[in-house]
């Protein structure tokens, strides 16, 4: 089972070009980009779903399309975009919307937003989520403005891991933590909790993924896991750190193929992908 996970940056081409592309090349860089991966199952960060600057299209179910998949899965952490006004979800919002949704509804559409999401090409047998608290403080960030990156004061917003339970009896989790340090740490720690309600027990079919926003994995053996495919990821034109992993309370790294990602000029972020095997 060939598992991805991979910060979009909802698809913005980086580093910046000195003319910006179309939302429509965008799109169609995506398609191409999730195509010569492969996954079966892929954890993606940072994605919009209907928002104007990524071309008011469902980035998730576009991923699906690209890879023939049939089950997906967009989970919001806030409503509206990150760059404007934003609020963070609540009982009137839907948390996982899926493929199921417009199946049952065509011309259904949840509320605007942006957040993760999963792609699987194998049959999914439940979708979960738990929302993990945002940071009160924020921090300075690098971003690309007008063509060049430029520190900017960014507040932290509401985070979330999605879970999919999958026939062949895995379960492969996706999140997006804190920037802020030491935050990352309890929302781990929760998704760690967390885990235990869910309905697979068997720990060595149990994989979270994302990008983690921790740039020593020492933080993360502190809290008994194992990251199974050690590859710097950020930036992705010129990768100097490792933020996005795959981990694991009993597979080892030993015990997975790690393919070495290529940056194909889109995202901040290198895609991450590791083979498993299933049995």
């Amino acid at each position: 089972m060939r598992i991805t996970s991979w910060n979009l940056l909802h698809g913005l081409a980086m580093p910046p070009r000195e003319s910006a592309a179309t939302t429509e090349e965008l799109a169609q860089s995506l398609a191409v980009s999730v195509k010569k991966l492969n996954p079966d199952v892929i954890g993606v960060q940072e994605v919009d779903y209907y928002l104007a600057r990524s071309g008011n299209i469902n980035q998730v179910a576009n991923v699906a399309a690209a890879l023939g998949a049939r089950d997906w899965a967009f989970a919001p952490s806030v409503i509206g975009s990150p760059e404007a006004d934003w609020i963070g979800t609540n009982a009137a919002h839907k948390r996982i919307v899926t493929n199921k949704d417009s199946q049952a509804d065509p011309q259904f559409r949840a509320a605007a937003g942006y957040g993760i999401g999963m792609v699987s090409t194998l049959p999914v047998k439940s979708w979960h989520r738990v929302e993990l608290r945002r940071s009160p403080v924020g921090v300075f960030m690098t971003f690309p403005v007008n063509g060049k990156m430029t520190k900017v004061y960014v507040q932290d917003h509401p985070r979330s891991a999605l879970a999919c339970v999958l026939e062949n009896g895995w379960m492969i989790i996706n999140t997006h933590l804190s920037f802020v340090p030491g935050v990352n740490i309890f929302q781990i720690a929760k998704i760690k909790r967390w885990i235990k309600k869910l309905p697979v027990k068997n720990k060595q079919k149990i994989l979270i993924m994302g990008d983690m926003n921790l740039p020593w994995d020492g933080l993360i053996k502190g809290l008994n896991w194992n990251s199974v495919a050690k590859q710097k990821t950020y930036p992705s034109w010129n990768p100097k750190l490792q933020l996005d992993y795959f981990l694991s309370l009993k597979v080892a790294s030993e015990d997975v193929q790690h393919q070495i990602p290529i940056h194909d000029g889109m995202s901040d972020h290198l895609p991450l992908t590791i083979d498993v095997d299933v049995d």
